[in-house]
């Protein structure tokens, strides 16, 4: 049915659930029947929904995610999805004349933080023998991203760290991916911006770009998190998929081919696999 709601019923937790995209996934989880629980760092002005919470975390201390977990299984008795939004960008620069504070600082959310999240949530999920854990990619987890050390190295260390936990809970009925939101109009990209030219670096005259003609919607990234986030996407695990690019939405016409295969994953491009492809070519 056309209207039906896909995640009725479940029990969401949205960390970053104050930025752009992140409080866009909120809303379309409500929308699609979830009790959602917004975690971040930023106090939210709380909105008018029965189904909708908020519990200020902090994801770099594993203490304060531990109080997450917590109050989430006080007030639903399980927890069925989680989405790994929350980041930072900065520092933005040459890694001579950047902040070490800054660089620590967004390994220290992106990728510990991602960590720690999983880490605390999976004994419910392992208990209940299923879930859902959807973690964000970002520009740099795919190519180089000159300027943009820190947060490059932490987005493409989550995405490796996607699949191989994906691996490790499979038995469990638990899927783990990583998605590509897009260019979205966020402060991200203001703080591109603001870092000028020089230090902003390729990534500059993008920025301007999207911020004159608009940026890629952040429903795209909504809608692929409720995919995964459903029944609709059983056994889709471990792997890197765009919300602008990827053509997800046709996934169930050849589900079995990605399922088990490397389709949407990291790999290394093997130099002599491909000279010797071309030596039978010729």
């Amino acid at each position: 049915m056309k209207n039906e709601q896909r995640l009725k019923n479940k029990v969401a937790i949205i960390t970053g659930g104050a930025g752009g995209i992140g409080s866009t996934i909120v809303d379309q989880f409500i929308a699609e029947g979830a009790k959602v629980i917004s975690a971040d760092i930023t106090k939210i002005k709380l909105k008018k929904e029965p189904r909708f919470f908020y519990c200020r975390t902090d994801i770099r201390d594993s203490a304060s995610v531990k109080n997450l977990i917590k109050k989430t299984l006080a007030l639903f008795g399980t927890i069925d999805i989680l989405i790994n939004a929350a980041a930072v960008q900065k520092p933005i620069g040459p890694l001579t004349d950047i902040s070490e504070k800054d660089w620590i600082n967004c390994i220290m959310t992106n990728l510990i933080g991602t960590m720690l999240c999983c880490r605390h949530v999976l004994p419910a999920m392992i208990s209940n023998k299923k879930g859902k854990i959807i973690n964000f990619s970002g520009g740099g987890s795919t190519f180089p991203r000159p300027n943009y050390s820190a947060y490059a190295s932490s987005k493409a260390a989550i995405v490796r760290f996607t699949e191989t936990l994906s691996e490790e809970v499979r038995d469990h009925g638990i899927d783990v991916n990583s998605i590509a939101p897009g260019s979205v109009y966020t402060n991200m990209l203001k703080e591109i911006i603001q870092a000028g030219k020089i230090r902003g670096g390729k990534d500059y005259s993008g920025a301007v770009r999207i911020k004159s003609k608009g940026g890629d919607s952040p429903i795209h990234a909504a809608n692929l998190c409720v995919y995964l986030a459903s029944g609709f996407s059983d056994g889709i695990t471990g792997k890197l998929i765009s919300a602008v690019w990827d053509n997800w939405k046709g996934f169930d016409k050849n589900i079995s081919e990605i399922k088990n295969s490397s389709l949407y994953t990291l790999r290394r491009v093997d130099g002599e696999k491909i000279i010797e492809i071309k030596n039978l070519q010729e």
